[in-house]
Parts: structure tokens; sequence; C-alpha cells
């Protein structure tokens, strides 16, 4: 069995270590899927990392997997991570997060880019965790989103929602969609992708039944977003996200953090553990700052005109 996970690791994972050094600190890092707010956030942790002293084949150990969207394959990781007692565990989306806090209650934890950590049961509350974890949460403004979601398509009455139903924040993020999406007057048609390359066929759902689709931050669903971006253009269905580098990779707007922040935030929260502080006692961390992204050139290809004023607001426009 032991040679059977191992091999599954070394297929599935992509795996960065560097030379053991007397006295460095040993840290492990996991990721559920790659895509580009999740390479952002790791970033970001390591940057704050090497600006509090440890840097990576110098005074740090690190070892960084990615489970390529398998929930299996994270569980692996996390028992073998914690099997090899390192100094700390970072973790980078809330099923990262979940099964490593399954997996140890006395190595310190910290998760980055968890929408609620509350709601996924990682801190009893966000002033005081209370556990062997702590972080940064990337909790987004739905209500703003679902503002901008009226601008960018006038006349809107009901939008698309994809997402992974077996993604506890993931659930969370939509029933905050549902509530203020009814505030906005707009009614919530919801379609659910348990796997990348189930999110092609949750869109292809919605086409003819919704006036938009709004693209949470669920990283199953973000990481197939050129699936989306694509049923978006064939059918003129505008694609709202609320991650910014989707913008980047086709959809119309978004109103975001940059995810490098959010990582940021969580690898200042780890150069304190590193130094004796105790996550029970670390709050968790939120960022303040949004960017607002437009494409005005995939909106053109879902039949979409942005608004000058929009494109005015824009911190980045994308060409």
């Amino acid at each position: 069995m032991l040679f059977q996970k191992l091999s599954l690791l070394a297929a599935c994972a992509l795996i960065v270590t560097g030379p053991a050094l007397a006295g460095e600190a040993n840290v492990k890092l996991s990721y559920i899927v790659d895509h580009p707010a999740i390479d952002a956030a790791r970033e970001g942790m390591i940057a704050a990392l090497a600006e509090g002293g440890y840097e990576e084949g110098k005074t740090m150990l690190l070892e960084v997997q990615s489970a390529q969207g398998s929930m299996t394959t994270q569980v692996q990781i996390n028992e073998k991570f914690v099997g090899d007692a390192p100094d700390l565990i970072l973790a980078i989306s809330t099923p990262s997060a979940q099964t490593a806090m399954a997996a140890t209650k006395d190595i310190p934890i910290v998760f980055a880019a968890v929408t609620d950590p509350l709601a996924a049961g990682l801190v009893d509350t966000y002033e005081k965790p209370g556990r062997n974890l702590t972080g940064s949460s990337d909790m987004t403004p739905i209500g703003k989103h679902m503002a901008l979601i009226k601008r960018i398509v006038p006349g809107v009455k009901k939008i698309g929602v994809i997402y992974n139903g077996g993604e506890a924040n993931s659930i969370a993020q939509v029933e905050t969609v549902k509530e203020d999406a009814a505030k906005a007057g707009l009614e919530v048609v919801e379609a659910t992708a348990a796997q990348s390359s189930a999110v092609i066929d949750a869109a292809r759902s919605l086409v003819g039944k919704v006036d938009a689709i709004y693209v949470p931050t669920d990283s199953t669903v973000v990481s197939a977003i050129e699936a989306v971006v694509r049923i978006g253009q064939d059918a003129d269905l505008p694609i709202i996200a609320a991650d910014t580098s989707s913008v980047e990779r086709g959809a119309i707007a978004a109103l975001g953090f940059d995810y490098f922040d959010i990582g940021h935030a969580a690898g200042e929260e780890a150069v304190a553990i590193l130094k004796g502080a105790d996550p029970a006692t670390l709050p968790v961390r939120f960022v303040d700052k949004l960017d607002l992204y437009v494409n005005p050139t995939s909106a053109e290809k879902m039949g979409v005109t942005l608004p000058d004023d929009l494109l005015a607001e824009a911190t980045k426009v994308v060409k």
C-alpha cells in the first residue's frame, strides 16, 4: 500500500525540494490544483517566508506538491507530509487545508486562499482560530459582483453559477451568491462539476437558461475557465468571474484580489509561527484591496460592449 501511494504521488504531484541544511526550517506546501491564482498565492507565500529570513535552499528546506485536482492524492500528500515531521505545513485552497487538518492536530498549518475558514471547519473564530491552523482568506465581495454583472449585462434576470458541489467553501459561496443575487433582483441557476473535466458540460447545461454565467473562486472551475469562456463565446453568453486571473484567460470582467497578496499574508503568518507564535492565537488574515480587471475583446466575442465608465475604473484592461 505504501508503495502504491508513493507511486501515485510520483505520477501526479509536482515535487520541489532543496538540499538539507543544518538548522534550517523544514516546510511542506501543497495545493489542490494548478491554476494562475494558486500559483500567485504560492509565490506570495514563498516571498513572505524569504523576507522573514526563511529562504529556500539556504535557511529553509521546502517541498511543494500539487494534487492535480485529485482529493485522493491530496490526502496522501498530507499523510506523507505528517510522516516527515516538518516544522510547518502550508496549504493553498480549502481541500488542501482540510486534509492537512485531518492528518495532524500537532504540526502547525498555515492555509491560504480559503474562502470561509469558519464554514470549512478550520477555525473556531477568525480572531482566535483555537487550533493548530491559521492563515488567509479570499472571501469575495459577492454583493459587489452582482452589481458588476448588472452593469455589464443590462436587463439580466438569471445568472448561472458553476461550482464543485463537493467542496465546502464553494457550497457556502453559492449560498451567499443566492442571497446577494436575490437582493439584486436576480435568479440563480446552479450547475456543478466534481472535477475540471466536467466543467465544460456544466457550462453547456446553462446555455439557454441564463443571461450570464458567474464563476466564483472555486479551484475546480477556475482551473478550467477556458472551457467556460469557449461556451460563452459560442453562445453569446457573458462570463463574469470572481478571480482576476480568469479575465486574462477570457472572462469579461472580475473584481477581486491579487492572489500574491493573499499568499503573502499567509506567508507572514508562517514566519511568525516558525519564530515561535502559536497558530491558535494568530487571527485569520483578510486582504481589503480589490482590483477590477476587464477584457473588452472577450466581451465583444460574447456579444457585450463594456461601458466607458467601467473601462475608466479598471485597474487593468486586458488586450
